[in-house]
């Protein structure tokens, strides 16, 4: 038996976020008040009051999630991981919960990771559509015969939930596609661009440059990683698929098999919203899941 904590991603923030760790922990306090100065700007405000439109933003979002995430696997009392793994942007904050980026620099690189995510998503009007009820296979078959538009699979939620990234010509084209070829619902999201698709190109060089200046630390356990979908030890090689990370797709349903293969039984999700653990279980349904 072992127990993997999991670390959602962009999606999963809600106003009040994070308001009750503030104001119940001093050290969860003074985390979110180092995050404010590092960030030049209130994000805590955001978090705790803001409009749901200003939390939405990429900027905001992802810094935002990252702490909450972050702060409540650094308060916990019992946090003693057997293994790790993130949704997308959640692998930045697993890999600080497992001690293998400081908290301060884990911080700068989401935030810079955003900004530069936000700067291609301006670049290029693209975006990513939910497709439910089709084999992954035939997702796959369907992105890879739309040849004049960039059309890929992102994010491997879950057996019959995969999440596609494209322009946005490629994307409407696929959806038709795709609700042909049977799927209950091919829905377009309400991003600000195509995340975890080429068109982050521009982004993956800036977060490269990024990484290869922070330090790493070999991790306290195996952080199962979303570019390999196995668990990772070695520093350079966790530098490298954090990197592709931002190209390739999110292969979740893949990882949470690979934690099950390892002896993952209990798996405790660490962030805003039970998102994760919902994808758990559908991918393997004897997992025990609770919120941290």
């Amino acid at each position: 038996m072992s127990t993997a904590y999991v670390f959602p991603g962009q999606g999963a923030q809600f106003v009040g976020m994070g308001k009750d760790l503030y104001e119940s922990n001093e050290k969860a306090k003074d985390l979110f008040e180092k995050a404010n100065e590092i960030l030049g700007f209130r994000i805590t405000d955001i978090m705790f009051s803001g409009s749901d439109e200003d939390l939405r933003q990429t900027r905001v979002t992802q810094p935002a999630v990252f702490l909450h995430s972050v702060i409540k696997a650094l308060t916990l009392e019992s946090f003693k991981p057997d293994m790790v793994a993130g949704h997308s942007l959640g692998e930045f904050s697993a890999l600080v919960a497992a001690g293998a980026i400081s908290f301060e620099d884990g911080l700068k690189l989401v935030y810079a990771r955003a900004m530069a995510m936000q700067k291609a998503c301006e670049m290029q009007a693209s975006t990513m559509a939910a497709v439910l009820g089709l084999d992954d296979a035939k997702v796959e078959e369907v992105c890879a015969g739309i040849t004049d538009e960039i059309v890929v699979p992102a994010n491997y939620n879950c057996p019959g939930q995969l999440v596609i990234s494209g322009s946005i010509e490629g994307i409407q084209k696929a959806c038709e596609l795709l609700k042909a070829a049977g799927a209950k619902r091919a829905l377009v999201l309400q991003v600000s661009g195509a995340f975890h698709s080429p068109l982050m190109e521009p982004a993956r060089v800036e977060l490269e440059a990024a990484i290869q200046q922070t330090p790493f630390n070999t991790p306290i356990c195996a952080v199962y990683q979303n570019y390999v979908a196995q668990g990772v030890t070695d520093v350079q090689q966790i530098k490298h698929n954090l990197v592709a990370q931002l190209t390739a797709p999110v292969k979740w349903t893949q990882s949470v098999q690979a934690m099950v293969a390892d002896g993952g039984t209990d798996f405790i999700e660490c962030g805003p919203g039970n998102v994760l653990q919902g994808l758990v279980k559908k991918i393997y349904k004897e997992a025990n899941t609770c919120g941290a």
